[in-house]
């Protein structure tokens, strides 16, 4: 497997950022969605949906992984009816290692996107809407903006978890090279075998992933303040 460590960690590179991207774009719109509506709605429940949301962040990753295995798995709901209806398998796939990263990461966007909605005071909002603004484009247009900041630092600590995610992912997408072995699985997989050397070489490529992201991530928002010039 490591004959060509170069091309194993540009494979597992690869497929760790196709991971990331697709696992952020799964979350995002129901992440920003449900924190709008945890930030701006009082209803029946909220407290358990905000229990249940924040539980990735305390469960066993593995815990985690068992659970989408049960639920994506041939035998399971959604995996058997994938299965028996589109002859579609997403166990041990890199659609697998997407779901387990959008499954823990997205409690991150969620608490972000729920805490920027709620410095976004309400009185704009109304200005808007006696103007004759839509509900939609009062969200859009006044809302989102305002909010944009934490939305954004959101997504990109949701997309620098996935770039991360272990425990969960190998349980449903499992260590399969060029196929399912993201950065992280190569990091475990190459100490277990000995090949520390080669180990490091993975964890740096990681790490400065995750550096790279938070650092454009920042050098934006600092532009996208409130009378910054980009």
């Amino acid at each position: 497997m490591i004959e060509d460590l170069t091309g194993y960690i540009v494979s597992a590179t690869q497929l760790t950022l196709l991971v990331g991207v697709v696992s952020t774009l799964l979350i995002a719109p129901f992440g920003i969605a449900l924190g709008y509506v945890l930030a701006r709605r009082q209803f029946r429940g909220r407290a358990l949906v905000q229990t249940l949301v924040a539980l990735p962040l305390v469960m066993p990753p593995v815990a985690a992984g068992v659970l989408l295995l049960l639920l994506l798995g041939r035998r399971g709901p959604v995996g058997g009816f994938l299965h028996d209806t589109f002859g579609i398998d997403i166990v041990f796939t890199w659609w697998a290692a997407a779901i387990a990263a959008a499954f823990m990461s997205f409690p991150l966007l969620v608490r972000a996107a729920e805490a920027a909605f709620a410095e976004v005071p309400r009185r704009y909002e109304q200005v808007a809407a006696t103007l004759g603004a839509s509900r939609a484009r009062v969200f859009f247009s006044v809302t989102l903006p305002l909010a944009q900041r934490g939305v954004l630092y959101g997504i990109v600590l949701a997309f620098t978890r996935s770039l991360g995610e272990f425990g969960a992912t190998i349980m449903i997408a499992g260590n399969i090279p060029g196929q399912t072995a993201t950065l992280s699985l190569g990091i475990y997989s190459l100490f277990e075998n000995g090949h520390d050397q080669a180990a490091l070489a993975l964890m740096g490529v990681s790490i400065a992933l995750a550096f790279v992201s938070i650092f454009a991530a920042e050098a934006w928002l600092k532009t996208a303040r409130p009378g910054s010039r980009p």
